[in-house]
């Protein structure tokens, strides 16, 4: 008998995420729609955080444990090739999604039948009154942030709009798109592979709806510590990366000056707060390493003019909206 497709794959990549993967897990026993299958990828996590997983109430369940920490970027990739839903649904371990979170999400695949990616709202787990995101937005001179970050939960759009790229921790992908892509560039490990996904994406003429309605509530950094070395040097590193090896190279060469300035700034700036050694190896490493990425060729597209023009007109142009972390979306 022929097995029948889910609609939406649900992926969680654990690693040690302690009884937050739990919560997880709980918060999709609850969800309004059901034509759903979870798939779990244990980065061989050594707290015990995927042992003994209560997912009673759950129509398909399977758990993936690997050997060694693979990443955030192929633990997904691992998960979306075993999936076998039409839609891919990131969770990141440390988030909870409302009851309703794939039913809105089902109904905006209908609403926008051409869009084949969404980016959900992200509340602060901490503080509910604050947002975690709503989409990532991206700088022209080569500087993600996730919009809307820890401002007041008030300048949540209120309808749906066009974002940059959803930020990975709930981020929807239609299957086939995500694949024939390849998934997450694997040499990030994580920390903006999903804004590297979301360069290339649009440079094929993908577009991104964000949902406000779709809502999940994120801890952030739960894993990992918001100021540690392991964040500083991925973040460091990863955001020059994925700028070096996409940008088409007359707009690279144009702004490069401009991008080792905020470079320098972001460095001087989280002086006294984040780990010194690891912004200066992830600055390092970024430059030294992003142009072999670059001749490489591995997980880039082949833009067209109308597909550059894409990537421009998504950008955001204005510092000061990167300096305050605003909200970037505009009419679909």
């Amino acid at each position: 008998m022929r097995k029948v497709q889910p609609f939406f794959s649900v992926l969680i990549v654990n690693y040690n995420a302690g009884d937050l993967l739990q919560s997880a897990i709980d918060s999709l026993k609850n969800q309004t729609f059901k034509d759903f299958e979870l798939v779990i990828v244990d980065n061989d996590s050594q707290d015990q955080s995927a042992e003994d997983l209560d997912t009673e109430g759950l129509p398909h369940v399977r758990v993936l444990r690997e050997n060694q920490n693979h990443g955030f970027a192929r633990g997904n990739n691992l998960a979306a090739q075993a999936a076998n839903g039409k839609w891919l649904a990131l969770l990141n371990p440390d988030a909870t999604a409302d009851d309703n979170w794939l039913e809105e999400i089902h109904a905006a695949t209908e609403r926008h039948d051409s869009c084949r990616v969404f980016a959900c709202s992200q509340i602060n787990m901490d503080e509910p009154e604050l947002l975690d995101g709503a989409g990532d937005a991206y700088f022209a001179f080569g500087i993600p942030w996730r919009g809307g970050f820890e401002h007041p939960i008030s300048e949540l759009p209120s309808k749906d709009s066009h974002c940059f790229s959803p930020c990975g921790a709930s981020a929807i992908y239609e299957r086939d798109l995500f694949l024939e892509i390849g998934g997450f560039d694997e040499r990030f490990f994580c920390y903006c592979e999903d804004i590297d996904l979301g360069i290339r994406l649009q440079l094929s003429g993908e577009k991104c709806v964000f949902l406000p309605e779709a809502v999940i509530h994120h801890k952030g950094s739960a894993t990992s510590g918001r100021y540690s070395y392991f964040t500083m040097y991925h973040g460091f590193r990863n955001r020059t990366w994925a700028y070096i090896k996409n940008m088409p190279l007359a707009f690279l060469l144009l702004t490069l000056p401009g991008h080792l300035a905020l470079m320098g700034y972001n460095y001087l700036n989280n002086l006294g707060n984040a780990d010194v050694k690891g912004m200066r190896e992830g600055m390092w490493d970024g430059l030294k390493k992003g142009w072999a990425l670059r001749r490489n060729g591995d997980y880039r597209v082949r833009p067209t003019r109308k597909t550059i023009w894409n990537l421009m007109q998504s950008m955001s142009w204005n510092p000061a909206r990167l300096s305050s972390r605003s909200v970037h979306v505009w009419a679909v």
